[in-house]
């Protein structure tokens, strides 16, 4: 299939090239490039801002039951469209085509489940100390937003902060990542399609740095949303700052894995697979540090290194590929980086730890064990199909492993004993975490995490409270 044309979306309209920059998509399994991205220039960013301003004002009072109108008919043609869509997302982003198809149909029950969800945005009556007076509590959209996304899951993660501030009642300008901006501009469209009002989304491009400064500090924007690394989150947070906005941040992981002795072995290798290496491992919540009990140690990771030899990597176009490239030239050199320091200090290299032999952008699936504590990866996010396991020997020393590290976002453990699953509850230091199996993410529940991995929540009922915010209304 040919790659599409690509444009910025600014109030309603299609934008091209014109005379502005332009970048080059690269296909991430060849290392060629597939198209040309135009780069928004400021007066673009300033008339996308703008134009979110102006319709804000009626997008907020357009009837919920309209909004969820436009963005239920929006997932309909996210899914008449996601085989194509999905192909667009494996040329660009490289993951397994099913997979990226999959992504698709779930970026439309997000869209569903928001719809739904911005029809019961209720406010509440307070009852009165004084006779006569009437206390209302109206929720209420905090205004146009300004969103940045990244290459990871393009459709998925756009969908959610697009899914939330829509059915709110708010206005967005999005940067999608410039790696793989076809994805989300198909979900524009699909918007746009399913008759969106100009200027209730912009989409645009350019210069990360210089896109999020402008954006952030505009005065017509309220709120910032990112999902990204860390240090990035830190300077968006600062620039909201400057303007007492509000904002939203999902950073970086490096999510432990408890494995206890009395765990099902053979069930946690094969499900960590699937979960440590989908999406070549390019995930938040990605399954990382697989901290053992001593007893299960040894036969869990025999296990695990035997699923992982069974992967297939290759061109996600191949319908037998089942590990795809890294997303682009950056990331090959990381991995290499990672383990050679690991090795370095000591590990054992259980199976993988080199670059594919299919060209572009690929790395073999990787184990390692016998880490030193001062390695690298093991406070360092890999972000890639890298995996670590770390024997320990009672609840205790595994809860402080778990927790030992800044980051707060998934976590998960498996365990045959609910006194355990529940102390590992009460005591683990994530915003997620799931027990005997790796599925954390569905439309309807919350998805955020705590300490450096940011705060506020996307998905389920929270998912809308941050586009929202609370007004007294006292009538005498």
């Amino acid at each position: 299939m040919e790659y599409p044309e690509l444009s910025l979306l600014v109030d309603g309209r299609w934008v091209g090239r014109g005379d502005r920059d332009v970048r080059p998509v690269i296909d991430p399994a060849t290392g060629q490039p597939v198209g040309e991205l135009p780069m928004a220039t400021t007066a673009d960013l300033d008339e996308a801002c703008e134009a979110a301003g102006r319709a804000f004002r009626s997008w907020r009072e357009t009837p919920a039951y309209d909004r969820y109108g436009v963005l239920r008919r929006a997932a309909e043609l996210l899914r008449e469209r996601a085989d194509e869509i999905g192909r667009v997302t494996t040329i660009e982003q490289g993951k397994p085509v099913g997979e990226a198809i999959q992504e698709v149909y779930g970026a439309a029950d997000i869209l569903d489940w928001f719809a739904e969800e911005g029809r019961r945005v209720y406010g509440r009556i307070v009852p009165s100390r004084r006779p006569g007076v009437r206390q209302l509590v109206l929720r209420q959209p905090v205004g146009p937003v300004a969103a940045f996304t990244p290459w990871n899951f393009p459709i998925t993660i756009p969908a959610r902060k697009i899914g939330g501030a829509l059915a709110a009642g708010c206005t967005m300008v999005i940067k999608p990542a410039e790696e793989t901006p076809a994805t989300g501009l198909a979900l524009a469209r699909a918007l746009v399609d399913a008759g969106l009002p100009p200027g209730v989304l912009s989409v645009v491009f350019g210069d990360p740095a210089t896109v999020s400064s402008h954006l952030i500090r505009h005065p017509q924007v309220r709120k910032a949303t990112f999902t990204g690394s860390t240090a990035v989150g830190r300077q968006i947070a600062a620039l909201a700052a400057e303007g007492v906005k509000r904002v939203t941040l999902e950073l970086g992981g490096h999510a432990p894995v408890l494995v206890f002795d009395d765990a099902d072995l053979d069930k946690a290798a094969k499900l960590a697979v699937g979960a440590k290496f989908r999406n070549a491992g390019q995930i938040c919540i990605a399954p990382t540090r697989f901290l053992v009990q001593e007893g299960a140690f040894e036969e869990f990771t025999k296990r695990f290194a035997a699923a992982i030899d069974e992967l297939r990597l290759g061109n996600g176009l191949d319908p037998e590929t089942t590990l795809g490239p890294l997303a682009h030239d950056r990331r090959p050199p990381a991995m290499a980086a990672l383990v050679d320091d690991a090795i370095g200090r000591g590990a054992e290299l259980l199976t993988g730890g080199g670059p594919g032999e299919q060209g572009g952008y690929f790395w073999q699936p990787t184990l390692l064990a016998g880490l030193d504590p001062a390695a690298r990866v093991m406070s360092e996010e890999p972000f890639g199909p890298l995996a670590l396991a770390v024997p320990f020997t009672d609840l205790e020393e595994g809860l402080a492993a778990a927790n030992a590290l800044p980051y707060g976002l998934a976590s998960y453990a498996f365990t045959a004993d609910r006194a355990t699953a529940y102390a590992v509850s009460e005591g683990i230091e994530a915003g997620m975490l799931a027990v005997n199996h790796f599925m954390l993410t569905a439309p309807e529940t919350p998805f955020g995490g705590v300490k450096d991995s940011g705060y506020g929540s996307e998905g389920g009922a929270e998912g809308i409270e941050d586009y929202l915010f609370a007004k007294l209304v006292s009538e005498a």
